[in-house]
């Protein structure tokens, strides 16, 4: 049968498969209905089973490999493969997954006919191709006398066991096991979804790479002190370099993981953590990169292509826990960050503390209004930097960042798709993009960060 619309579940098709999507599936030759697999490149032949049927697409995994391209990597360090979909590119050797991601890059922005002249350099790669997570957010499920500590099967919600994951850092895998074993010891009732009944729901954990210690975080659906007492006592007893452990409440009943408040199990409440010579304080709900390494390149490249002499002023909006911000104030005048999450901006003004930065300073706010009242002020802004979350800006906040007229924009984006439609935005505003600069921030998936430099186009000559 050739046509995916009359496939159905647990049928076995061969296909021969033309290329990847920007999620990293394979698409197939077969029908009029796209048909995506996981785990295969494209030019590859497989032999799949139909694993889902939706009125737009259907999705299989492959049975086996019929012709292999040169691309595949034979053995990968992950014992998952086709039953995780968290990491669609590791089959595919690391050089292969950088030129990928340039190509994906470079399509993207060829949408727009004002990129099209944009250089595109090659992808700079992860310092650490697996291991590199220093973080994860876990969904904890079961039974107490069979724990399941994971992530979400794709279009289900059943939880997948991924307590040895490559991707994380080996701190985390170890935390993963401990935690799994004290659930057991201590009969602590899991959370369940269906029924709302149990107490135990996520496990947030967080690694200082540099000192190798760890905070750890779960997420209860009530207060109930004793067991996560006794639980924390087992992982610390069994992970003496988890230093700092909380207790988050959440009783929502959506898929949000963190609540509004924190109870520290621990004398100590924050982490230590660093990219480069900075210094951060990380708190339960602070937002901080999850490769270190690649973060550091980021922060670099921006610091590069800022091109500061120190007598700029220079605007970060979406600051987070102001990064970039104390990357450039040692060679700036001024450096005022923008963050509309109170919590963040308090965690930036320790931060600058903490490096020493006193030109550095913080608002919380939303984003276009604080940059209406920035102009209103008429101080000039020679840099701003743009890092937003991965819907991008609004037109507004754009708008108002143009009006600025910094000489310069430097835009970090984790969506190829966004950060393409906010240029072509931005081009009309006056701003034009000369360069792109892909970094892998991480790898075996199929996302991938950019650094975009603009420069104003009606500068006197």
């Amino acid at each position: 049968m050739t046509a995916t619309e009359d496939v159905r579940v647990g049928q076995l098709i061969d296909v021969t498969i033309t290329t990847l999507n920007e999620d990293g599936f394979g698409l197939a030759t077969t029908g009029t209905k796209p048909l995506l697999v996981s785990g295969v490149l494209p030019g590859e032949q497989a032999q799949v089973r139909i694993s889902f049927v939706g009125r737009r697409e259907c999705f299989a995994t492959v049975v086996r490999i019929l012709r292999h391209v040169p691309q595949r990597l034979m053995s990968t360090p992950c014992k998952r493969l086709g039953q995780c979909d968290g990491c669609p590119l590791m089959f595919m050797k690391y050089p292969a997954q950088l030129t990928w991601k340039k190509e994906l890059v470079g399509n993207i922005l060829g949408r727009y006919r004002t990129l099209l002249d944009v250089t595109i350099h090659d992808v700079l790669p992860s310092p650490q191709p697996i291991h590199y997570r220093n973080s994860a957010k876990l969904v904890v499920s079961g039974k107490f006398a069979a724990p399941v500590i994971g992530i979400y099967r794709r279009n289900s919600h059943e939880v997948l066991e991924i307590g040895d994951c490559p991707l994380h850092h080996p701190l985390i895998n170890t935390i993963v096991a401990a935690v799994r074993e004290g659930i057991r010891k201590g009969k602590v009732p899991i959370y369940s979804p269906r029924n709302c009944h149990g107490l135990l729901r996520y496990l947030v954990i967080r690694v200082d790479e540099t000192e190798n210690r760890a905070m750890v975080v779960f997420v209860t659906a009530e207060r109930s002190f004793n067991e996560i007492h006794h639980l924390a006592k087992h992982l610390q007893s069994a992970v003496p370099e988890v230093s700092v452990v909380a207790q988050n409440i959440n009783a929502s009943t959506g898929n949000v993981i963190l609540g509004e408040k924190d109870h520290f199990i621990t004398r100590e409440r924050t982490l230590r953590a660093s990219i480069g010579e900075t210094a951060f304080t990380i708190s339960p709900r602070s937002f901080f990169q999850v490769n270190s390494g690649s973060a550091r390149i980021i922060y670099e490249k921006v610091r590069e292509w800022a091109d500061l002499k120190g007598n700029e002023f220079v605007v970060d909006l979406y600051c987070g826990i102001g990064g970039i911000s104390l990357f450039l104030a040692p060679s700036s005048r001024k450096v005022l960050g923008i963050e509309v999450v109170e919590a963040a901006v308090a965690d930036a003004g320790q931060n600058a503390r903490l490096n020493g930065i006193e030109n550095c300073g913080f608002l919380a706010g939303d984003a276009g209004k604080l940059l209406a009242d920035l102009r209103q002020d008429r101080e000039r802004v020679d840099l701003l930097i743009l890092n937003p979350p991965r819907k991008g800006c609004d037109e507004k906040v754009l708008e108002e960042a143009a009006a600025l007229a910094p000489t310069r924009m430097i835009y970090v984006s984790c969506s190829p798709s966004t950060l393409a439609r906010d240029l072509d935005i931005l081009a009309v505003l006056g701003y034009r993009t000369t360069v792109v600069q892909p970094v892998d921030m991480f790898p075996q998936t199929p996302h991938v960060e950019n650094v975009a430099l603009l420069i104003k186009t009606d500068l006197p000559n």
